[in-house]
């Protein structure tokens, strides 16, 4: 059976606060093969790590910018989102339940207080001294920073960095990703699709290599795209049981919340064959 890579989603999401150094530190702790990050922009043009269009649920911007409502992460410049604490969250609201359940330390949890939203430079240089690779998602920004030339920017980055051998590009648009085929077609791109989930598909003729798409698209789905050739990562696969389904469909990979649950299943699968 083909080793199938494990992909911790905006790092080790559910044992840390995610995008964050200390998630992409603890996926690597748990044996991930890969992370996954979320990339957005600030108010003066640097590139950070953030999923959210808003601050609010991930942050303590309210308390810090009281006058700033709604918060949204592009209004901000770097400098002022160094100044707020992007790990308390974490602490307080347990988001998937890991604490309670005894898998976060408490020092750990200590640690995250006051954790800094990171800049993509950090992330990759973090990838880099680590040798882990990485899965760079760029997605759409909120205004006002909607027009900024995201692909371009993370392009010229990871080409001063000396990264691309550890990166991946990934995206919903996937004219940005034929963009980056067009000008470092040696960069390997994955076509995510399935968001929003009311949305048809498109598959763009099966032009890309690899698709990435969610697990509630099924079985059927993954069976029909292997079947013309496509390689399939699939995200959202959290459950051990949807992990060894998609694992004996022969996926490339997953993209999971739990990257040490993966780690364990696959040491157990490894030890069968063994």
């Amino acid at each position: 059976m083909r080793r199938v890579l494990n992909i911790a989603h905006a790092g080790a999401r559910s044992l840390a606060p995610e995008n964050t150094i200390a998630a992409a530190r603890k996926a690597l702790e748990v044996g991930a093969d890969m992370w996954e990050l979320d990339v957005s922009v600030t108010r003066d043009g640097v590139l950070i790590l953030f999923h959210d269009d808003y601050l609010i649920n991930k942050t303590n911007a309210k308390e810090v910018f009281p006058d700033r409502a709604p918060w949204v992460v592009t209004s901000f410049t770097l400098e002022e989102l160094r100044r707020l604490d992007a790990g308390s969250w974490f602490v307080e609201s347990d988001p998937f339940g890991e604490i309670a359940a005894g898998n976060v330390s408490p020092e750990d949890l200590e640690s995250y207080r006051g954790e800094k939203i990171p800049t993509l430079e950090e992330a990759l240089l973090f990838s880099k001294e680590n040798g882990f690779r990485v899965n760079v998602e760029l997605k759409w920004v909120p205004p006002p920073m909607d027009k900024f030339p995201i692909v371009e920017a993370a392009l010229r980055l990871i080409d001063r960095l000396g990264v691309k051998d550890l990166v991946v590009i990934s995206s919903f648009d996937h004219g940005w990703l034929r963009k980056v085929e067009a000008e470092w077609p040696e960069l390997e791109v994955q076509a995510l699709v399935g968001w929003p989930p009311d949305k048809p598909i498109d598959w763009s003729g099966f032009h890309f290599k690899t698709y990435n798409i969610p697990n509630w698209l099924g079985i059927e789905t993954v069976k029909e795209l292997k079947g013309k050739g496509v390689e399939v990562i699939v995200y959202g696969v959290n459950e051990e049981e949807e992990m060894r389904r998609m694992i004996e469909l022969g996926v490339k990979g997953l993209i999971t919340d739990f990257p040490h649950r993966l780690s364990s299943l696959l040491r157990k699968l490894g030890d069968a064959e063994a």
